[in-house]
């Protein structure tokens, strides 16, 4: 082996690694937060992928057409912006909870401040979001995340995609992503059932009362109250989902 293939391969090798974590730091929860500098973002993904290099997986030589050679780089870019998408999609479950504590309990507002979330997301969700991604750097689940990075070639090893498992274990994601949030979001749809009928009863049997003035702040109140007992309970149990998500590498036996 001559001396320009052999650097050529190791180039080829490093824009193969960078393809893959690159495109999946674009959208990784914790690591692709738009609060995060996309300067930044780069050249960690560039010291990452140089840091991961020695021991991933590897090609013997640099294809010597531009054909297969872009071909493999498109590969290795499809791969990781699919990891970096299910775990973004498994992390909305989060912003879809807020959103209905917040239209539960009436702290919904359309011109709060999205950071993190989606547009006209309400400050539960931002709440939500933003304590969510904290705690993955206190907890160090981005450890999890960078070893199921790696693990990922163990699962998706550089050649032909899998694209229907791929699509199929997507929608699996978005399903499951909308069960967490609904299970998370559960206590509040009961406070916002009692409550409501509460408030509808008193309002039959004392039609003067104006149910709007005295609902709306009880129900702010409230939504508070269980939101302070059942926010540490909220966050363990994402969690502990993402954890057994991405610890196991569960891309493709999804419950």
């Amino acid at each position: 082996m001559s001396l320009d293939t052999f650097v050529s391969g190791i180039i080829f090798g490093y824009l193969l690694v960078f393809a893959r974590l690159g495109a999946a730091m674009l959208f990784m929860p914790a690591f692709g937060e738009t609060q995060i500098p996309t300067t930044s973002r780069l050249a960690f993904a560039l010291v990452l992928s140089l840091a991961l290099y020695p021991i991933l997986p590897k090609v013997a030589q640099a294809p010597e057409e531009a054909g297969p050679m872009f071909i493999m780089l498109g590969s290795e870019v499809t791969v990781g912006l699919w990891i970096g998408l299910t775990g973004r999609v498994l992390l909305s479950a989060m912003q879809f909870a807020g959103s209905q504590v917040g239209q539960v309990t009436g702290l919904a507002n359309a011109f709060g401040p999205s950071l993190g979330s989606f547009e006209g997301a309400t400050l539960m969700a931002t709440f939500l979001l933003i304590g969510t991604v904290g705690l993955m750097f206190l907890m160090d689940i981005h450890h999890i995340i960078l070893r199921a990075l790696i693990d990922s070639y163990t699962v998706f090893p550089p050649g032909p995609l899998m694209l229907g498992d791929m699509a199929e274990q997507m929608v699996k994601v978005g399903g499951h992503s909308l069960y967490i949030g609904t299970a998370i979001a559960a206590p509040f749809f009961v406070m916002g059932v009692i409550l409501n009928l509460g408030m509808g009863l008193a309002n039959r049997m004392m039609p003067q009362l104006p149910v709007f003035f005295v609902g709306a702040p009880l129900l702010i109140i409230v939504g508070f109250l269980i939101f302070a007992a059942a926010a540490p309970s909220m966050f363990e149990y994402f969690l502990t989902d993402f954890v057994e998500w991405f610890g196991n590498l569960r891309f493709t036996v999804m419950p």
